[in-house]
């Protein structure tokens, strides 16, 4: 009698186990906004052979009002008519807090933070590589395991809910981007530590994404910011050569 409720007990566990990794398993819902219909429907095409879901919006306020919980990711290019990227990026950023990566022709730095600004996750200048744009794709999907169970980490005079994206410090509280929260997460798991930005790509970014190292800066800048804004007196200190 014993033996045989093990043997159902090591079933329901194995039927559990793959279940967990079936879900593990599926690939994120994307959402893509551009109004131009052939570059949408080529990004589309592009995800889902890779085994995504895809929802497309055909202009900025399309992909507000397409906006939920379920979709994982956002893909919005920057100059669209009526309302822009940047416009539905920030829009989004008040209720939703998944990844968001805008696509644009304008490459500069002032352009970037204007992008970071408005909640952008990471940032491609036009054109791009569809294996550049997949890897950055794979990169904001992904979490290293091994952090997954923390609630909250404790610095100084701040706290990062890390499952909620929200840093609390002094002054109040403020909701981070995924990348801004990887980021701050990093130095706060590390503190009085000089992290190289091979590091720091790998963890929050990924190994096989292709960053410009001018990116790591712009976040940096960013996560400064937002330590500001909630009243911290944190520092972050850039080490050349590091």
């Amino acid at each position: 009698m014993r033996e045989g409720l093990c043997y159902i007990l090591s079933r329901i566990c194995q039927k559990q186990i793959k279940e967990r990794e079936k879900d593990m398993d599926k690939k994120a819902k994307i959402l893509v906004a551009d109004d131009e219909k052939e570059i949408r429907g080529i990004l589309g095409m592009l995800l889902a052979e890779e085994g995504y879901e895809v929802v497309e919006a055909a202009d900025g306020q399309e992909a507000v009002n397409l906006a939920d919980d379920t979709i994982d990711l956002y893909i919005l290019d920057v100059n669209m008519p009526g309302m822009s990227g940047f416009a539905a990026g920030m829009e989004i950023r008040r209720n939703y807090y998944a990844p968001i990566i805008f696509l644009t022709a304008y490459s500069g730095e002032a352009d970037k933070r204007m992008g970071f600004d408005a909640g952008a996750d990471d940032y491609l200048a036009k054109p791009f590589a569809t294996e550049e744009l997949l890897a950055r794709v794979r990169a904001l999907s992904r979490r290293p395991a091994e952090w997954e169970t923390d609630i909250a980490l404790c610095r100084g005079d701040v706290e990062l809910q890390v499952q909620d994206r929200v840093l609390t410090g002094p002054a109040g509280t403020y909701t981070l981007s995924q990348r801004e929260c990887a980021l701050l997460e990093l130095f706060l798991r590390n503190p009085g530590v000089t992290l190289p930005r091979e590091r720091i790509l790998l963890n929050v970014w990924g190994s096989d994404s292709e960053v410009e190292s001018g990116n790591i800066d712009n976040y940096i800048h960013l996560v400064r910011r937002r330590l500001r804004l909630v009243g911290s007196q944190m520092k972050l200190i850039t080490r050349r050569g590091a």
